[in-house]
C-alpha cells in the first residue's frame, strides 16, 4: 500500500473559507464517527486552479448505508454502484464510497471483449442503426475500496486530489499537483489502455482543457488520436449528457471546435461536425456569451434552449408530404440528426415551440388578447430566452418580461 505525498497547508493555496459550509459539516460529522472522509475531485481541482467550484464531492470509506444512518436528510441513488445524496433545502451533495480500481483484464476476458465488440459492429452494420453500436464500458462493477484505489481509478491525475478539511492538507497519490503547477492533463495509468476501457475519457480530456485553459499531454493526445474512433462504443445517453453539460460550460464553442479539431466530433455527431461554419461559432458563442453574464449563479436553461443553440444552423423544419400547403409551422415537425445522439422527442417538440414563437413576440400589432394568449404558452419562457440569447432585440425582451411580470402580479 502506497503512503500518498501530503501537502500541509503551507504549501498551497486551497482555503476552507472557499467550500461550501454544508459540505464541511458533512465531513467533520463522517470524520468523527471515524470514518476517512475528503473533498475530492473537481472541486479540489478547481479551487487549485482559482476557480468556483460546480460541485462539492466527498469521498469516504463509510458505506451507504452508514451515510444514511448519520443524515436524516440522506437518500441512497444508484444500482450499479449506490451513492449518498444528502438534502440540504434545494442543495444536494454528493457523497460516495472509496471505490476499487478495475483489476487488469486477463488474456482471456480481453479476447472475449473484443470479440462481443466486433459482433456488435458487426450487426449494426446490417442493421444501419447506430443505437447498436453500443457496449458497456467498464466491463465489470465497481466494488468499495481504499482512498487509494478510488485515487488510482479516477481519469486523470488533477481529479484525483484529496483534501482533508481537518488537517487542511492535500493527500497526492499520483503526482497531481504537479499537474496542477503545469496545467497538464495527464492520464492515470496508460491512457491508451484508460481510453479502452472507458472512451467518453477522451472526450473529457478535451473538455477540462478547452473549458479550463490547460494542455493536454502528448500522450494522452497521441492515445486519443489512436483511439478516438472507440467513442462509438460509449453510451448514447452518457454522450448526451456529456452533449448538454458542454453546452452549459460557457465554453461551447471552444469545446465544440477542440472536439472537431481532436477527430472525435466526427464520430460522435458527424452532422455537427460537417456543420462547423461562422454560423454555428456565432450561435455558440452568443450561448457562451449569455452563460458568462450570470457567472454566479447562472439561470437554469433548459435542454430544448441548449440543443437549439447547437443545432439551429443546420436543423430544418419540414412539411409534412400530406396536406402541406395547409399545415401551420407549429404542426411541422422539426427534423434533427446528430449522430450517436438520441435526442428526446420532448426536447425537439419544445424546440420547435420555442422557434414557432420567435415571430410571435415580434409582432407588433397583436391584441391584447392575443398577447395574454401568447404569454400564457408552455414555451413562452424559454421562448424569450431564446430571443434574449440569439435575437437583437434586446429591448423587445425587456418589454416581454415586464409585460408578463405585470400580469402575473395583477393574476
Amino acid at each position: 500500500m502506497a503512503e500518498p505525498t501530503t501537502i500541509p497547508r503551507s504549501e498551497h493555496k486551497l482555503s476552507r473559507r472557499h467550500i461550501d459550509n454544508d459540505a464541511l459539516k458533512v465531513i467533520y460529522r463522517l470524520q468523527q464517527h471515524n470514518f476517512e472522509t475528503y473533498l475530492v475531485g473537481g472541486g479540489v481541482r478547481d479551487l487549485l486552479l482559482d476557480r468556483r467550484p460546480k460541485d462539492f464531492d466527498l469521498g469516504t470509506s463509510a458505506h451507504p448505508q452508514q451515510i444514511k444512518r448519520l443524515f436524516r436528510n440522506c437518500w441512497i441513488i444508484g444500482r450499479r454502484f449506490r451513492l449518498a445524496h444528502i438534502k440540504f433545502g434545494r442543495k444536494t451533495l454528493e457523497v460516495a464510497t472509496f471505490r476499487k480500481q478495475v483489476p487488469p483484464e486477463t488474456d482471456t476476458e480481453r479476447a472475449a471483449r473484443e470479440a462481443e465488440r466486433e459482433r456488435a459492429k458487426q450487426k449494426a452494420t446490417a442493421a444501419g442503426d447506430r443505437q447498436t453500436r453500443t457496449r458497456l464500458v467498464i466491463p465489470r462493477d465497481n466494488t468499495f475500496g481504499t482512498a487509494e484505489e478510488d485515487a488510482f481509478r479516477r481519469d486523470f491525475t488533477i481529479n484525483a486530489l484529496f483534501y482533508d478539511a481537518s488537517t487542511r492538507s492535500i493527500l497526492d497519490y499520483v503526482d497531481g499537483m504537479r499537474d496542477i503547477g503545469r496545467r497538464t492533463i495527464r492520464s492515470i495509468g496508460d491512457p491508451n489502455e484508460r481510453f479502452i476501457e472507458d472512451p467518453v475519457r477522451m472526450l473529457r480530456a478535451v473538455v477540462l482543457a478547452a473549458r479550463l485553459d490547460l494542455s493536454i499531454d502528448p500522450a494522452v493526445s497521441t492515445a486519443i488520436r489512436r483511439h478516438r474512433g472507440e467513442i462509438v462504443h460509449s453510451s448514447p445517453a452518457r454522450l448526451v449528457e456529456e452533449l448538454y453539460k458542454i453546452a452549459r460550460s460557457g465554453a461551447s464553442e471552444r469545446i465544440i471546435r477542440d472536439l472537431g479539431d481532436a477527430g472525435l466530433l466526427k464520430f460522435i455527431a458527424p452532422e455537427l461536425d460537417r456543420a462547423r461554419s461562422d454560423a454555428l461559432w456565432k450561435s455558440l458563442g452568443a450561448l457562451d456569451g449569455y452563460r458568462r453574464r450570470f457567472d454566479d449563479s447562472p439561470p437554469t436553461l433548459g435542454n430544448a434552449v441548449l440543443l437549439g443553440s447547437i443545432v439551429a444552423p443546420f436543423a430544418t423544419i419540414e412539411r409534412p408530404r400530406r396536406r402541406a400547403a395547409q399545415e401551420p409551422l407549429a404542426k411541422r415537425p422539426l427534423e434533427v440528426s446528430l449522430g450517436l445522439l438520441p435526442i428526446a422527442r420532448r426536447d425537439l417538440e419544445r424546440l420547435r415551440q420555442i422557434l414557432d414563437l420567435q415571430h410571435r413576440l415580434a409582432d407588433g400589432h397583436m391584441s391584447p388578447r392575443a398577447r395574454q394568449a401568447l404569454m400564457q404558452r408552455s414555451a413562452f419562457a424559454d421562448a424569450l430566452t431564446w430571443m434574449e440569447i440569439h435575437g437583437q432585440t434586446p429591448e423587445l425582451v425587456e418589454h416581454w418580461r415586464s409585460e408578463a411580470s405585470t400580469v402575473a402580479l395583477m393574476g
